[in-house]
């Protein structure tokens, strides 16, 4: 099965894999955002986070390359009153705009190996206009133990050192790791091992 079928796959269940409301990390994020901000929601899913950036009054693109994904994203948008704008993308190909964004969200894209993820933190220092900001969040190695959510691979997890390295060009950082329980649809659920990355460019 290929990647993009695993997806849609999943996807294609009843419900939304992740829930409707925000992540966490990225509603305690809401004094940064500012309406009429251009944001970017990197692989979004089912649009839970697109569609709140929106409901904070900011211009959202939001990415994936699961139509399926952004079919519920499209359907969570209206159902919310929020405009969205959505993009059938595969980050191993896309094209990142240049110096476009004041914000982006990267949230849990932990589907990405190390040299699909070099590719695309070079791609979010690209489409962040000088002084954005990237909010990034995921899940450390010691996930692998919970098994509450997140990929089995390590490679595919981040440490502070990983992080301090790849946004090391970036003005400024803050990091935040942690473990906390979360409560995100069927697909992150329980006792967690996170990481947090606030970084201006």
């Amino acid at each position: 099965m290929s990647n993009l079928d695993h997806w849609e796959q999943r996807y294609g269940a009843a419900g939304y894999l992740f829930g409707t409301e925000p992540n966490a990390f990225l509603a305690s994020q809401a004094h940064r955002l500012a309406p009429g901000q251009k944001a970017l929601a990197i692989a979004d899913g089912e649009g839970r986070n697109g569609v709140w950036l929106a409901q904070q009054g900011l211009d959202v693109l939001a990415v994936d390359f699961s139509p399926t994904a952004l079919a519920k994203a499209r359907a969570l948008a209206e159902s919310r009153g929020a405009r969205l704008r959505v993009e059938e993308a595969d980050l191993a190909r896309w094209q990142w705009p240049r110096e476009t964004f004041d914000v982006v969200a990267a949230i849990f894209i932990q589907f990405a190996d190390p040299a699909l993820r070099a590719r695309i933190f070079d791609g979010i220092g690209q489409a962040l206009k000088r002084g954005g900001v990237l909010l990034l969040h995921g899940y450390r190695p010691e996930q692998i133990i919970y098994g509450t959510g997140g990929p089995r691979e390590p490679e595919h997890l981040y440490t502070r050192t990983l992080l301090q390295d790849a946004f090391a060009h970036f003005a400024s950082l803050e990091i935040r790791d942690y473990e906390a329980v979360i409560h995100e649809g069927a697909g992150h659920h329980g006792r967690s091992a996170l990481i947090d990355l606030i970084a201006v460019r």
